[in-house]
C-alpha cells in the first residue's frame, strides 16, 4: 500500500506539475500578482494531494511568530515539500534560490515573474552584495524573503551545515529573523520514491529581533532551528507507526541524547 500510494502522489505531483507550467503561460503576459496567484493554487492543490493521496497530514505552527512587515524567513531544507508550502503561507513571498533554476524551462521565467532572487553561487561576495541589495528592496515593500542558510536539502536528522549568507542578509536588511523547524525530511526525503504517512509539523519560531551583533543572531537561528528540528524529528518518531529516519540520520537519537546530557551538565554545574 505505502508503495502504491507513494507512487500515485509522485505521479500526480510531477503531471500536475507540468500541467500547471503549461497552462500558465497566459501569465506571461499579464502581471506579476496573477502569476503568484496560479503558483499558489499549484501549491495549494500539491499540500491538498500530500494529504489525500499519501495520507501525510500537514501541521502548520506558529504563525502568529511571522510579522506581517518585511522578515527573513530561514527555513531548515530537508524537503521538495517546505519550498511548496511557503508559497502559501505568505502574501507575496520572495525566495532566495540559486540562479540555475532560472534556466528550467517555463519555471524559470515564472520566477522571474513572480520576481524572485537568484543568486549566482560562483560569485563569491558579489553575490553576497546583489542578493542583500535584491533583498533590501523587496523587504522595504513588506515581502518576506525565503532563505535556506543550509543552502540545499539536508536529510532528516543529519548533522546541519549551515552558510553564512543569511547572517550577511540579516546584517543589511535591518528587519527581523524568524527561524523555521520543521521534520518534512522524515516523510518527504530528498531524493526518494516513498511518501511515508504520519504528521508533518512545519514550525514558525520566535522572531530574533533586529540590531543584534551578526555572530549572536546566526547562533541564535542555528540554535532555535536545530532545537526546534530535533523536537519535531522525536515527535514523529513517538508515533505509533513512524516514518524511518534516513541512512544519514541513524545517529540522530544517540547525538541528540548525547547533546541534552551535556546541556544538563551544564544546568547542575552551575
Amino acid at each position: 500500500m505505502l508503495i502504491l500510494r507513494s507512487l500515485a502522489f509522485n505521479a500526480f505531483f510531477y503531471l500536475h506539475t507540468i500541467a500547471w507550467l503549461i497552462g500558465m503561460l497566459p501569465t506571461l503576459l499579464m502581471s506579476k500578482a496573477v502569476t503568484l496567484a496560479c503558483v499558489k493554487q499549484w501549491a495549494r492543490i500539491n499540500r491538498w494531494s500530500l494529504g489525500a493521496i499519501a495520507g501525510v497530514r500537514v501541521e502548520i505552527r506558529g504563525l502568529e511568530n511571522v510579522p506581517t512587515t518585511g522578515a527573513i524567513i530561514a527555513s531548515k531544507h530537508q524537503s521538495t515539500f517546505e519550498t511548496v508550502a511557503l508559497l502559501d503561507l505568505f502574501r507575496d513571498p520572495t525566495y532566495v534560490l540559486k540562479r540555475e533554476l532560472l534556466r528550467i524551462p517555463l519555471f524559470g521565467r515564472y520566477a522571474q515573474m513572480a520576481e524572485q532572487i537568484a543568486v549566482d553561487r560562483t560569485a563569491g561576495r558579489a553575490a553576497l552584495t546583489e542578493m542583500a541589495a535584491r533583498a533590501k528592496a523587496e523587504a522595504t515593500k513588506g515581502r518576506q524573503i525565503i532563505i535556506y542558510p543550509e543552502g540545499t536539502r539536508r536529510p532528516a536528522g543529519a548533522p546541519p551545515a549551515y552558510k553564512h549568507g543569511v547572517a550577511h542578509l540579516y546584517r543589511e536588511l535591518g528587519v527581523p529573523m524568524v527561524p523555521v523547524a520543521l521534520n518534512a525530511g522524515l516523510f518527504w526525503g530528498r531524493h526518494q520514491f516513498l511518501r511515508h504517512p504520519g504528521t508533518l509539523v512545519l514550525e514558525f519560531l520566535p522572531a530574533i529581533p533586529p540590531g543584534l551583533p551578526m555572530k549572536v543572531a546566526f547562533a541564535a537561528m542555528c540554535a532555535a532551528i536545530e532545537t526546534g528540528s530535533d523536537r519535531l524529528i522525536r515527535e514523529a518518531l513517538a508515533a505509533d507507526d513512524p516514518p524511518p529516519l534516513p541512512p544519514e540520520g541513524r545517529d540522530f537519537l544517540a547525538r541528540t541524547a548525547a547533546a541534552t546530557t551535556a546541556a544538563r551538565g551544564l544546568v547542575d554545574d552551575a
